[in-house]
């Protein structure tokens, strides 16, 4: 049964999979920034991020040797910055070593990896029969042994590491751990999976007993928390008034974004130019966003810069920074339009 189904998985994988950049590389160092970016971002999402990543820091060392500010301004947009951070962090620490660690145990020394991703750049570099555990093979797991453990359980997640493991084809570990998760991503999907195309169809126990759509189970899932925002849009001719978020701040600390209220007091508020909505993990923000004058003065001990919209590329500024000011400037191009109609 296990052999049957690595032969399946495998032959289904050769016949043809998504033509993703990552997986025409060989280099240690490629494939761990793609498995970095590829946590909790789709795939389509991640390509441009890596191949703009890659071209600015084409090697560790490069990576290496570069600022923090100058990795989060690359990074900028892809969102769950701590993930650059620690990227930068293990850079260091493999420039410092002076090679490429090759196995699992190794990996997971590095600053921001855990199970999954050393045993990613184990099986796929280097060839290490270690299986891989992500969102989409937990789905395959959970739906072919019939299983409706918590995949949020510890003990759940070992029960399917050592399923996953048995499946494995320790002759390509690394080209059976895609095609499972490949499987998970295009095929055994969360929602209206493609049961008649999957290769596992046949020895799937919950499509026998018609328990697809009940699995898998994930108990205590977190609630969304909506919460709403004011930006504050503060111009001085083509220049922006922008704040980096401190050290000691939560989301997106040292990153450059429009001012809130708070931030300025004494600013004086102006029209509301619009709102849009943006997600964090479990946080639903709508933001509104309300033009501004400057106080006389700006408020000691934060870090405020006026921005020229040519210097935008060279710093990490946040997303809601850059939807904002899309926002504002499709809004005069409305009210320009507008005026001009108007006789």
């Amino acid at each position: 049964m296990k052999r049957r189904i690595s032969s399946l998985l495998s032959d289904w994988y050769a016949k043809g999979h998504r033509d993703l950049p990552w997986r025409r590389a060989a280099d240690p160092y490629r494939i761990w920034v793609s498995e970095i970016m590829l946590q909790q971002t789709r795939a389509a999402a991640v390509v441009p991020y890596y191949h703009r990543f890659l071209e600015r820091f084409p090697s560790v060392e490069a990576l290496a040797a570069a600022p923090e500010q100058e990795v989060l301004a690359v990074w900028s947009g892809l969102g769950y910055y701590s993930r650059a951070r620690n990227l930068l962090r293990a850079a260091r620490q493999i420039a410092a070593r002076g090679a490429f660690p090759r196995r699992y145990d190794e990996l997971r020394q590095l600053a921001g990896i855990g199970d999954y991703t050393a045993a990613a750049v184990a099986s796929i570099a280097f060839g290490e029969p270690r299986a891989v555990l992500d969102g989409n093979v937990l789905r395959v797991v959970a739906r072919m042994e019939n299983d409706a453990g918590d995949i949020g359980s510890p003990k759940t997640r070992e029960r399917f590491r050592a399923v996953a493991g048995g499946w494995l084809d320790p002759r390509q570990p690394g080209a059976f751990n895609q095609a499972l998760m490949e499987l998970g991503a295009t095929v055994c999907l969360p929602r209206r999976p493609l049961c008649p195309q999957c290769p596992l169809r046949g020895q799937c126990l919950a499509r026998q007993q018609g328990t697809v759509d009940q699995l898998p189970v994930k108990l205590g899932a977190v609630q969304p928390e909506r919460i709403e925002a004011v930006l504050l849009l503060v111009r001085r001719g083509r220049r922006i008034l922008v704040r980096q978020r401190a050290a000691t701040e939560r989301r997106m600390a040292g990153f450059w974004d429009l001012p809130a209220p708070e931030h300025l007091p004494g600013a004086r508020t102006g029209a509301v130019i619009g709102q849009f909505r943006h997600t964090i993990t479990h946080h639903h923000y709508t933001f509104t966003v309300q033009a501004a004058g400057a106080p006389k003065r700006l408020p000691s001990g934060a870090r405020f810069r006026w921005l020229e919209p040519r210097e935008a590329g060279g710093i990490p500024l946040s997303t809601t920074a850059k939807k904002a000011l899309r926002l504002a400037e499709a809004a005069a191009h409305y009210d320009g339009g507008e005026r001009k109609a108007t006789p």
